[in-house]
């Protein structure tokens, strides 16, 4: 069935994540999560999302930032593999996925006498992110066209329109998908297609890969 309308084009946008001090820092489980408990939800967001689109030199052993530092700062495994697992896809919002970490350091401080004085040589650093966009002028007009496009789209509009629209629109929707929904049940395959690609546990690029096998392969496999 066609759509009762043209749907309007999609605009291409990039973005860059600025990182912020927020003043808080922690030396120990206790402080860690004292800190966790008031500091502002982009402070959390930028601890799960920000290690994606940062440059890095080296492979992270752990998606997020709490789980790294508790591993190889407070030495303590078995709370960074609870942290490590949590996707934070997985939580409607920040502030429940806040409180799932505060619950898991809470049963960890329970489970250790020691982890309530043990102090690290390095602290852990509250930073936040503003996210900066820009127009990429690029301009896509149908499905077909953005099967075209996915492959060469840059890391930062993969992070802005795949991740970061998810806490933007409602339903965690990404802006593709979003998108696509004005074409109707044309669209219909490349939109479940898209929701197979799994936003968190991988790189941007191997997302992007994904994502471009996704929209390729809901054209019957090719695109010109």
């Amino acid at each position: 069935m066609a759509p009762p309308h043209t749907p309007a084009e999609f605009a291409v946008k990039d973005c860059a994540l600025i990182a912020l001090s927020t003043g808080r820092r922690a030396y120990g489980l206790r402080e860690l999560r004292e800190q966790l408990q008031e500091v502002a939800v982009n402070s959390i967001y930028h601890h799960f999302w920000g290690g994606l689109i940062q440059a890095r030199f080296e492979e992270r052993e752990f998606n997020n930032d709490f789980a790294a530092w508790v591993r190889h700062t407070l030495h303590d495994a078995a709370l960074a593999e609870r942290l490590a697992v949590l996707d934070p896809t997985d939580f409607p919002d920040l502030e429940e996925l806040r409180a799932e970490l505060l619950d898991l350091m809470d049963q960890r401080l329970d489970e250790s006498e020691a982890l309530h004085w043990m102090r690290a040589d390095r602290s852990f650093e509250f930073i936040r992110s503003q996210i900066v966009t820009f127009d990429t002028r690029h301009r896509i007009a149908s499905p077909q066209a953005l099967a075209v496009l996915m492959p060469h789209l840059s890391t930062g509009s993969i992070f802005y329109h795949f991740i970061d629209a998810r806490r933007r629109a409602p339903g965690q929707m990404d802006d593709f998908r979003a998108w696509l929904e004005a074409f109707g049940e044309e669209a219909d395959g490349m939109r479940q297609a898209l929701a197979g690609v799994e936003p968190y546990f991988a790189s941007l690029g191997e997302i992007r890969q994904r994502l471009a096998e996704a929209t390729r392969r809901a054209l019957g496999g090719t695109v010109s």
